[in-house]
């Protein structure tokens, strides 16, 4: 039974660390190329797009260290779920927002709301995987 534990944990911790390859690497195109993710920033929200773009993006390069590193793989696990349930706003916006456009893109769109899920559990998965053992 260690053993499988044992092989789930590192199953999951790949999962982790792949993960924050993408998230660290997603935080870097926030300054590579804002005015994307400035589109998909409902613009209501307070004081404007690009403060949004910029503060998710350094979230994002924290969080994407954290699940890379195995120390703080649980705790970035978890800043990520509270990362994707904040981003989920602008995955909203964009359905509403790219209604007019190509086919394409629309499902793009639509496809990002029920992933958002997927990643929420993925990284829940993770954290529960790096728990502190007792000793």
């Amino acid at each position: 039974m260690d053993e499988r534990m044992n092989g789930a944990s590192k199953r999951w911790d790949r999962v982790g660390v792949v993960m924050g390859v993408f998230v660290f690497l997603a935080g870097v195109q926030h300054f590579v190329n804002p005015d994307f993710f400035n589109d998909i920033v409902p613009p209501w929200l307070p004081p404007n797009e690009s403060f949004w773009t910029y503060a998710s993006g350094v979230a994002e390069l924290v969080i994407g260290a954290m699940l890379i590193s195995a120390r703080y793989r649980r705790e970035g696990a978890l800043a990520a779920i509270i990362l994707f349930v904040a981003v989920y706003p602008a995955n909203i916006y964009m359905v509403w927002d790219w209604r007019d456009r190509e086919l394409s893109e629309r499902l793009v769109s639509y496809a990002r709301l029920p992933l958002q899920f997927v990643i929420i559990w993925l990284a829940w998965k993770v954290s529960v995987t790096r728990r502190p053992t007792s000793t």
